[in-house]
């Protein structure tokens, strides 16, 4: 009997091993891909005024569509290579303007809604180990299924997303399944460095272990507020960005939170400056027309600086909460992307397991959004900005309400979802709105 218990236990342990052995198989490459359509209709509201760059008070419709293909190689051992081509079509409603923490984080701030394929990342990583543990790496999206190192320092280069690396959050960070504002998916007052689409030329070099994480990236600007190519006078036009990270359990579960900081300094214009550009009348020859716009005090050396903190706390196995808050100088010109000087929010993400859905979830957030007191009077004085500006304003903090329902089919690769948005004092302003938007987002991955 003894004999017959020694042979089971032996035969359990080698079929365990056969089978770790099969689901922890290392690939030398990944190959992904995914589409996410978001359409979004705005009620009509009360405006006492409308500018060029406000949401249009008329009731309204928008969609948005992203694909993306993920693909990796693996080149030698903890070294790889990725590309990942995009094609994204549609606008935001009213074109993205007027909402400083807008609605669609799949919106971007272009005039031409026809679909455009480019190259969305293109970067080369390096892990270099800083011990002999591993752990395992599943595959997805820009992931190799391998084992990794517990503790590694790594050197990333070639254009990516910076919020790929930095102000990362379980329950709050991406707006194809999350929650979907750009309030929530990142802090606010981050200037984070990207193209009109979401991405620049970086080096970012990381520390990571099982407790601690830290990382700078040193990123490209654009040539100008919310432009699509990048400025080459690196010297003049560069973004630096600073993150640490602690990971902890409090009664075994898990907890981040992590400090940002970031610095960066491009051809802005200045908000306290006199922003006043004259031009020729076309239509009275002799004459000249006087202009408001921060265009008028753009130079290099100006620069724009700030901070921010970024919580999560799981609460059980099916509820998390987090929070974030954010705070930038706000004397010189927003350059990459949104509005917002002072930012602060908090939420939650609920799976549900309780009535036995449970890769389903629910959110539910609150964001808040301010100005500088240099930036508002530029607005108030009839200025743009590249996301704002109603030609007057009352100035009051925006205030924006989410929730969402979640649900997954087909083992995750189909995930639908509902989404509920109350805007207060949209671009800062109370003489408008308030504004609800109602949103059907479909994500599909493959």
């Amino acid at each position: 009997m003894k004999y017959l218990n020694l042979f089971i236990m032996l035969l359990v342990a080698k079929f365990s091993f056969a089978q770790d052995s099969i689901q922890k198989k290392s690939n030398c490459y990944t190959l992904h891909a995914q589409e996410t359509t978001v359409s979004q209709y705005r009620s009509k509201f009360n405006a006492m005024y409308t500018g060029s760059h406000s949401q249009k008070p008329e009731a309204e419709w928008a969609t948005t569509i992203t694909s993306t293909i993920f693909a990796g190689l693996k080149l030698w051992p903890n070294a790889q290579v990725f590309i990942n081509p995009e094609i994204a079509g549609g606008h935001g409603l009213s074109s993205a303007f007027g909402i400083a923490a807008f609605t669609n984080g799949e919106a971007f701030r272009v005039g031409n809604p026809d679909p455009t394929i480019y190259i969305a990342r293109a970067f080369f990583r390096q892990l270099i180990p800083l011990s002999k543990e591993k752990e395992w790496q599943d595959d997805g999206e820009n992931k190799i299924a391998q084992y990794i190192p517990s503790k590694y320092f790594s050197f990333t280069m070639g254009k990516v997303s910076i919020a790929d690396y930095f102000d990362d959050n379980t329950y709050s960070h991406n707006p194809r399944t999350q929650f979907l504002c750009w309030g929530l998916m990142s802090n606010g007052a981050w200037d984070y460095p990207a193209n009109t689409r979401g991405y620049t030329p970086s080096a970012i070099i990381e520390f990571v272990s099982k407790k601690i994480e830290v990382r700078y990236g040193l990123s490209m600007m654009p040539n100008t507020a919310n432009g699509n190519i990048m400025d080459n006078k690196i010297e003049k036009a560069n973004a630096n960005s600073f993150e640490l990270k602690y990971k902890y359990t409090v009664n075994n579960k898990i907890g981040k939170i992590s400090a940002i900081a970031f610095y960066n300094t491009a051809l802005m214009g200045s908000y306290k400056a006199q922003n006043i550009i004259i031009t020729t009348d076309t239509l009275h020859p002799g004459f000249y027309v006087k202009d408001y716009s921060i265009v008028a005090s753009r130079q290099y050396g100006r620069s724009k600086y700030g901070f921010g903190i970024n919580i999560e706390q799981q609460i059980s196995e099916n509820i998390g909460l987090f929070a974030r808050a954010s705070y930038n100088d706000g004397k010189n010109e927003t350059w990459c992307f949104t509005e917002i000087d002072r930012a602060a929010s908090v939420g939650s993400s609920i799976k549900g397991t309780k009535w036995k859905r449970k890769n389903d979830a629910i959110g539910v957030a609150y964001c808040l959004s301010g100005l500088s007191n240099e930036h508002a009077n530029y607005l108030a004085n009839g200025g743009l900005g590249f996301i704002l500006g109603d030609g007057k304003l009352n100035y009051a903090n925006e205030h924006l309400f989410e929730s969402f329902y979640s649900a997954s089919f087909l083992n995750g690769k189909l995930t639908p979802s509902f989404v509920y948005q109350f805007v207060i004092n949209p671009a800062y302003n109370k003489d408008r709105g308030p504004i609800s938007v109602f949103s059907v987002r479909m994500h599909l991955t493959i």
